[in-house]
């Protein structure tokens, strides 16, 4: 059986590399739109210790719009296809769109990671077909509207209800290697975001390894310090530890290195 990419080896949480080729992402949009800085910024955070490259050509911070599906094409696709020549790691799409994703996995990426668990009708058929691994996320409704909606019964519980569904239904498509995203900052509160770190290992349930991306979000400004964007590195690597310590086996982030060497310890304590 193939190695299952989505699933953490015994004592190591797996740090998947964000890489946004956008000019409008919350945190980094425009560092990384030239073809030479995307791929030297792919090879860096590898050294870094990353497991995942995570490659995204559209914006999914809260009231984004999106763009075309061309432009997405146009922004992804010559960058995935360098990196896999570059490094040994695999390469995920970070997309909603099927032809995107189909595209992606033509130059060699091997994960679709999409915010809206396939809520388009074609891409668990394309997952399904190619055998790609992939990551099922919650989010409200899209970027744009996400924060309109955040009334929920019970977060974690309705979240979970969602992912078994999406789960379920890859499931039946014949998809194995699969991991699941509660969807942090994604049509949540702040005090949405933490009860969910707070109570992760209830996802665990799902049968599947846990997806978190805490990286750099505004939920972390709801602290005391109200630390702006550039600030929030301490706060995403605390929340890193946390829903690792509650059960999370993967961790999407923006700043590898210092992720990297928070988690080795973490790593370390859960082993001892």
């Amino acid at each position: 059986m193939a190695d299952l990419l989505l699933t953490p080896p015994p004592g190591r949480t797996l740090v998947m590399g964000v890489l946004n080729v956008t000019p409008d992402s919350f945190s980094d949009g425009g560092r990384f739109l030239a073809l030479d800085h995307a791929v030297g910024h792919a090879v860096e955070m590898v050294e870094s210790g990353a497991d995942i490259i995570d490659v995204g050509g559209e914006s999914t911070r809260p009231g984004s719009g999106g763009v075309s599906e061309q432009e997405e094409l146009e922004r992804v696709a010559p960058v995935i296809e360098q990196i896999v020549r570059e490094i040994a790691k695999p390469v995920s799409i970070d997309t909603t769109k099927p032809a995107v994703a189909a595209e992606a996995l033509r130059k060699g990426a091997r994960i679709i990671n999409d915010v809206t668990a396939f809520g388009h009708p074609e891409m668990l058929p394309l997952a399904a077909r190619t055998g790609a691994a992939a990551v099922l996320m919650h989010m409200r409704g899209t970027p744009e509207t996400m924060q309109r909606d955040v009334a929920y019964d019970d977060v974690v519980a309705d979240i979970k209800a969602f992912l078994a569904e999406r789960l379920a239904a890859a499931r039946e498509a014949g998809l194995t290697d699969l991991a699941v995203d509660p969807g942090i900052g994604f049509g949540k509160t702040a005090a949405h975001n933490f009860e969910i770190l707070r109570r992760l290992g209830e996802f665990a349930e799902l049968g599947a390894p846990i997806l978190v991306g805490p990286s750099r979000k505004s939920f972390l400004s709801a602290l005391p310090s109200r630390p702006p964007t550039d600030k929030r590195l301490p706060g995403t690597i605390a929340a890193c530890c946390a829903a690792v310590l509650h059960g999370a086996g993967l961790v999407r982030v923006h700043d590898v290195r210092e992720c990297r060497l928070a988690l080795e310890v973490i790593d370390a304590v859960r082993s001892a």
